[in-house]
């Protein structure tokens, strides 16, 4: 008789395998017709087929969503009994972001048609004649969730070769919305009141606003800047509690609990600001706030504006991991389709969708996919046709 049994898990793992498809084509000659009649060929992601969907997603998304940089993926794939150079493996990334092109158009539409922005830009470094130059990636993030907003949050990325102020002028030249951004001087043509087709609303990060405080507060135990982190500190935290509200509840709460801190806080930092040196730290980092205080203060009349430029950093942190793995990018060409691939994979993320999964269709199907209907294959489209494909 049984008289019971003991269940043991352990979790192992199971190496990757390979395989090499044939696709036969066979040929026929008609002699009534005389005719010779062959099927297509069949739609591959790269020109003649030599990686599948699948590999290409692996080799795309271990690059700029796992930071692993081609000459270690082609060491590993050497191990595994796979012979791929570096320069086979940088043909086919770059076969990829051509195929993948379309659908980043799509995503920077998206983007840009959002009625508020997050901004920001970090440098990489890119590999010139004798030296490495310092190139710049700038992230666009829209995410409506905050304010309640039913749009899918979504982030693009341009390369540059500098930081002048031109660049984020042409990213966004048709843009008339709200950028979040820092105090960057580059972005303050966009705030011209001239501009066209008109002036893009700036939106100051408290964040930035205060980082210089608080470092003053945790090293140099400064007591004026301990104090003003206290205060920040205290509308921060109301704002934690009204992330995720409509525009309208988040606009009516700032007035009647944020305000009041608001404006204390103003009148606090105008008056001690008043006693300081202006070349004291602790003055520099009060002014850096308010000298922009308008553009601080107006989160507190619109309740689609967030508190921080958060957003943007969160979307720039992948650059600054990745750089410290790849090191460089090895041209503008190179940065350019990190840009692109960043794009794709940031956005993908966003929407909590497995970007290796979501890349490894899209180019299974984009090659013949009509342009028309590129929109189905964006991320959070691509999900919900995956789940009533599993619930058929």
């Amino acid at each position: 008789m049984k008289l019971g049994e003991a269940i043991t898990e352990s979790l192992e793992s199971v190496p990757r395998s390979y395989k090499v498809i044939q696709t036969v084509r066979e040929k026929f000659s008609c002699r009534s017709c005389e005719t010779i009649t062959q099927p297509p060929a069949p739609f591959y992601p790269i020109n003649r087929g030599r990686a599948g969907p699948e590999l290409l997603a692996t080799i795309v998304h271990a690059k700029f969503g796992e930071h692993q940089p081609l000459n270690r993926q082609s060491e590993r794939f050497a191990q595994e009994g796979i012979d791929l150079s570096v320069s086979t493996l940088a043909d086919w990334v770059g076969a990829c972001t051509t195929a993948l092109t379309p659908l980043v158009a799509v995503i920077r539409t998206h983007v840009l048609s959002a009625e508020r922005l997050h901004g920001d830009d970090t440098t990489v470094p890119v590999l010139a004649r004798g030296k490495t130059i310092t190139g710049h990636l700038w992230a666009y993030v829209r995410d409506d969730r905050p304010f309640g907003g039913l749009s899918q949050p979504a982030a693009i990325y341009f390369y540059s070769r500098d930081r002048t102020g031109g660049h984020p002028c042409r990213h966004l030249a048709g843009y008339s919305g709200i950028l979040q951004a820092d105090a960057y001087a580059g972005f303050n043509d966009l705030y011209a009141a001239g501009r066209k087709p008109a002036p893009i609303t700036e939106a100051a990060c408290w964040s930035h606003g205060r980082r210089n405080l608080f470092k003053l507060a945790e090293i140099a135990k400064a007591p004026l800047a301990i104090e003003a982190v206290r205060r920040i500190d205290a509308i921060f935290d109301v704002e934690r509690e009204i992330n995720g509200l409509l525009a309208v509840q988040r606009h009516t709460i700032r007035q009647t609990q944020v305000a009041p801190l608001v404006t204390s806080l103003e009148q606090w930092m105008r008056a001690e600001r008043g006693r300081l040196s202006r070349h004291a730290d602790v003055a520099k980092a009060m002014s850096y706030m308010l000298k922009r205080w308008d553009a601080f203060t107006r989160f507190l009349d619109d309740g689609r504006i967030c508190l921080t430029n958060n957003a943007a950093e969160r979307a720039l942190r992948r650059v600054a991991l990745g750089r410290k793995s790849w090191l460089f990018a090895g041209s503008d060409r190179g940065g350019e389709r990190a840009a692109a691939m960043y794009s794709l994979i940031a956005t993908a993320s966003l929407n909590d969708v497995d970007p290796r999964a979501w890349l490894a269709d899209v180019l299974a199907r984009i090659a013949d996919h009509p342009a028309s209907r590129l929109h189905e294959l964006l991320p959070w489209n691509w999900s919900r046709l995956q789940t009533a494909a599993y619930a058929a």
